[in-house]
């Protein structure tokens, strides 16, 4: 027998009395560490409120002052799990038609802060309709808008709201404002 094979039947004899002491070991570490089908998901983050699981509605009971109203805009979650909601309402008057009157609610207040509503709860923008006679009728073109098309922050999709009140039909005066939700 030559020193060879005498040294590679040790070595081999030796890697098999080492892989018996090693491999209880690591069978015990595998099964006590779930596989990744059976670990729970990473925490998710909560979803953004989308429009469709919103209910979006004015509390008429305004606060008026200094020729203006103000008014709470709320939007309950009825998505059926909770959502978030993060900044400023985009809120358009619209005629019957629904055509577009003059500007956009300005962004006022703030700053934003990220809102979690679980189902049922109801957030919160103070809104704010300045009396359109405070305008130059040249400025404004007064006429009677039949509600709003309200945009949840960060939503493309709107959901009108019927409210009648005096709205400005020309883009030079901003007639009303909106701060961030609130819960």
């Amino acid at each position: 027998m030559n020193i060879t094979t005498r040294t590679g039947r040790r070595l081999a004899a030796a890697m098999v009395g080492f892989c018996a002491i090693l491999l209880p070991g690591a069978a015990l570490a595998a099964s006590s560490t779930p596989s990744a089908s059976a670990r729970p998901a990473a925490h998710a983050t909560t979803p953004a409120c989308e429009t469709p699981g919103l209910v979006i509605w004015l509390d008429t009971n305004g606060n008026g002052g200094a020729g203006s109203v103000y008014y709470n805009l709320k939007l309950t979650n009825l998505s059926g799990h909770a959502c978030t909601l993060n900044g400023f309402p985009f809120i358009n008057a619209v005629s019957l038609t629904g055509s577009l009157l003059g500007h956009r609610a300005a962004f006022t207040g703030g700053p934003a802060h990220q809102v979690t509503l679980n189902q049922g709860e109801t957030a919160t923008a103070e809104f704010q309709i300045v009396n359109v006679l405070n305008f130059l009728p040249s400025q404004c073109k007064p006429v009677t808008a039949a509600g709003f098309r309200i945009f949840p922050p960060n939503q493309t999709r709107a959901k009108v709201v019927p409210f009648p009140f005096g709205a400005c039909s020309a883009n030079g005066a901003v007639y009303m404002s909106v701060r961030p939700v609130t819960k």
